[in-house]
């Protein structure tokens, strides 16, 4: 597929900033930035495009926003660029309003990937229901608008989408309404919801129930707070889009409405006092007094929150928070020789994600902090120039998933972003 122009300008000036200003990331600038339109991208009969994750045949709601999210901001001043994110977003739209509750999409009706006990259909490669995967293409919708002033994404689909999402999330505020099952056999423990299917049992909160995490590992406790913060933002942005585009003041106000009994839940159960921390954001809660105190790498993590728009870096409840998901006493911060970070209990104990270390690049007001965090980068691409799902942090030659776009498109973004607030001006190069 052809490279828009100024992806291909934008990767060359992040490789030349780089050799003048940090040498050792210089190597993995243009390729990480550009490794999603290179490899992930392509255009469909429709018109539409189809974006994989990378060694995975499948697009994920989650995953495809987030790899072509560092591109949006450019898309203004190239029609190719635009042509391509439009293609994505009308293809979110279609899969949302498919299935609801799939979490990632074969490129036809095939009937390929996962046989589970679910409702299937052949458009489903995975029917993993996770409230992030509804946000992620409100988010891309609302910031591809916001950087170029285009309309014409909103399209009748697109509020079928709009509305699909907030049915969803609705239903789900009350979990035993939901006829929602997912079971899959002969599988580790974490692949599949207990109880029939239906997850344990959760009180009613506001907030709204997810049978699975971001890293598609099933919750522990049904409400999820990240994904709770992603989807206050989320229906903020929709409320805007709902008043101001298609001039639905109804559809504004149940956005509104939803987004303000979600962000009650989550203050009202889904925060706690820890000893050591003062008071910090539960990773999940059951609604009945049950805690699990934790971040993933994956995102929407607690790390995230600010990247994600749901609150400042400097917040005091999310400091507090972010002192404890990086310490010890986060049960999946793991330190090793070579680096130290959040990992997942998606994979090898004791591992490290570059997507966490980038996240808290990404979230930290601490110049010395940011500057570990590239350094850490720079040691543990094991010579690949890619950035990987996770590694050893005693031996980062040991890594999973060679091929994984999403953490390369946050790396280059955190590149672009240092470069354009002049990290390191004034520094000797």
């Amino acid at each position: 597929m052809k490279i828009p122009s100024i992806l291909i300008n934008k990767a060359k000036e992040l490789e030349e900033y780089y050799k003048i200003h940090y040498k050792p990331l210089a190597p993995l600038a243009a390729r990480c930035f550009l490794n999603t339109m290179e490899t992930t991208v392509k255009q469909l009969e429709d018109g539409s495009y189809f974006v994989i994750t990378g060694d995975i045949p499948a697009m994920w709601l989650r995953d495809s926003a987030a790899q072509v999210r560092p591109y949006v901001k450019y898309a203004a001043q190239d029609r190719e660029l635009r042509v391509i994110i439009e293609g994505v977003i009308a293809k979110q739209a279609e899969f949302v309003c498919l299935d609801p509750y799939a979490n990632a999409f074969n490129e036809r009706a095939d009937g390929s990937g996962h046989k589970d006990e679910t409702e299937n259909n052949d458009h489903v490669w995975e029917r993993k229901y996770e409230v992030d995967s509804l946000c992620a293409p409100l988010y891309l919708g609302h910031a591809y608008w916001k950087a170029t002033g285009v309309t014409g994404i909103f399209t009748p689909v697109y509020k079928e989408m709009i509305v699909r999402i907030l049915e969803t999330f609705i239903t789900e505020q009350d979990h035993s309404r939901s006829k929602y099952f997912f079971t899959r056999h002969d599988c580790v423990k974490t692949d599949t919801l207990p109880a029939g299917g239906k997850g344990r049992p959760v009180n009613v909160t506001g907030m709204t129930w997810s049978g699975f995490r971001p890293s598609d590992d099933c919750c522990k406790f049904g409400y999820l707070i990240p994904a709770n913060m992603m989807a206050v933002t989320a229906l903020g942005y929709v409320e805007e889009i709902s008043r101001d585009v298609y001039g639905d003041v109804e559809l504004a106000g149940r956005c509104k409405a939803l987004a303000e009994e979600i962000r009650d839940g989550i203050m009202d159960y889904g925060v706690v006092n820890h000893h050591k921390y003062g008071r910090i954001y539960a990773y999940e809660t059951d609604g009945f007094g049950n805690y699990n105190l934790m971040d993933d790498a994956n995102s929407p993590s607690l790390l995230a929150m600010p990247y994600l728009g749901y609150c400042g870096r400097e917040d005091e409840l999310y400091q507090n928070t972010r002192r404890f998901i990086l310490s010890e006493d986060n049960p999946y911060y793991n330190a090793g020789s070579r680096a130290a970070g959040m990992g997942s209990p998606h994979t090898p104990e004791g591992y490290v994600w570059h997507i966490g270390i980038i996240m808290q690049a990404l979230t930290s007001t601490d110049k010395k902090e940011i500057r570990n965090c590239l350094e850490m980068l720079a040691d543990t691409h094991a010579g690949t120039n890619y950035m990987h799902e996770s590694f050893n942090p005693e031996e980062p030659e040991e890594f999973t998933r060679p091929w994984f776009a999403w953490a390369n498109s946050l790396f280059g973004e955190l590149l672009g972003t240092l470069m354009e607030q002049g990290f390191f001006d004034g520094e000797e190069k």
